[in-house]
């Protein structure tokens, strides 16, 4: 998938200040940005390993 072009904000030496992205793009990186904001978070949490998770849905009996 092809990203629609960004287009600049220049200030008046020619410097780029800012940027207009496709709202669909935007949307796209804030959603990127959430999910590693929830990596981030949940870093140190105790994991299981694809065993454990599979005895628990046993035991439970959902699979």
């Amino acid at each position: 998938m092809s990203l629609p072009p960004e287009q600049y904000v220049i200030d008046s030496d020619g410097k780029k200040t800012g940027v207009i992205l496709a709202l669909s793009h935007y949307e796209r990186l804030l959603e990127d940005l959430h999910d590693l904001a929830v990596v981030a978070e949940r870093r140190g949490e105790y994991t299981l390993t694809f065993e454990e998770v599979k005895q628990r849905l046993e035991a439970d009996g959902i699979i």
